[in-house]
């Protein structure tokens, strides 16, 4: 009898726990809205997760098709869900809203800053320079509601070049405008803590750098797209007013692959932007 009553027991526990189970999975929240990778804050962490489904964001070009190396007015109109214009936006970098454009392949890239007109508006007018598919991306922060990045593709009439192969490289070295630039990364894996230091010298002399000028409020900043460009990340120095030659970043890649990186800095005046292609490990 006791055998018996304790399998009872136990065959009502495991009908109890399978049900529990199945309760659990019927009332799991839906899977939330795809959105870019976090922007990075100051030393580079994800930032808190933005409220998406507070914010609507929409991006007007004028003509709707814009033409290769033509002026082309863009318009972003941010509204809340109830379509009512956001109206306050917290300055980050000395600017309400950073936007950047890049072409499908990367091989284009341009950071630029619309004017605020009021009533969640923002206008600029710029130019693509080829054919083809760009992606635009609004990194902005509506006050009291942290950092959000939206996000649109849209299709350029006109030429479209060949596409770029986007391939890792072994040796992170460039020199632009003058400058060679060294990219060294600490704990290159996804999902851990990337420490990355860009090195700054002169190209003829190989003499340091160290007159570095704010760029955007900082001595340099950092914008890491995933080859399908869908994981984003826009990350600040950890020491913002660092002159040179080292300008130091920590990020997190969060998942493997391969990824873009464009260092952005000023020098005598000029800012000068260092791309960089990089595969991460899982």
């Amino acid at each position: 009898m006791k055998k018996a009553a304790i399998a009872t027991l136990l065959g009502t526990a495991l009908l109890l726990s399978a049900c529990g189970q199945q309760g659990k999975e019927a009332s799991a929240p839906k899977e939330a809205p795809k959105e870019e990778a976090g922007h990075g804050n100051h030393g580079g962490g994800a930032s808190e997760a933005p409220k998406s489904a507070e914010v609507v964001t929409s991006f007007k070009l004028t003509p709707e098709k814009p033409q290769a190396r033509s002026n082309t007015p863009l318009t972003i109109q941010i509204t809340d869900k109830n379509n009512k214009p956001v109206e306050n936006f917290d300055i980050t970098h000395e600017k309400k809203l950073h936007l950047i454009v890049v072409s499908k392949d990367l091989s284009f890239f341009n950071h630029i800053h619309p004017d605020y007109k009021g009533g969640g508006r923002f206008d600029i007018t710029t130019q693509f320079p080829g054919g083809g598919d760009y992606k635009l991306i609004a990194d902005f922060v509506p006050t009291g509601q942290g950092t959000m990045t939206q996000t649109q593709w849209i299709s350029v009439q006109g030429d479209v070049p060949a596409a770029a192969a986007i391939e890792p490289e072994s040796t992170l070295v460039k020199t632009v405008d003058g400058k060679e630039v060294t990219l060294a990364i600490d704990h290159l894996m996804a999902g851990m803590d990337a420490n990355l230091t860009f090195t700054i010298r002169d190209a003829a002399s190989k003499q340091p750098v160290t007159n570095l000028q704010p760029y955007l409020g900082a001595v340099g900043h950092v914008v890491i797209l995933s080859a399908d460009a869908e994981q984003y990340l826009h990350v600040h120095p950890m020491e913002e007013k660092a002159s040179g030659p080292d300008a130091k970043f920590m990020t997190n890649f969060p998942k493997s692959g391969v990824y873009k990186l464009w260092g952005q800095f000023q020098h005598e005046g000029k800012v000068f932007t260092v791309p960089f292609v990089v595969k991460v490990p899982g």
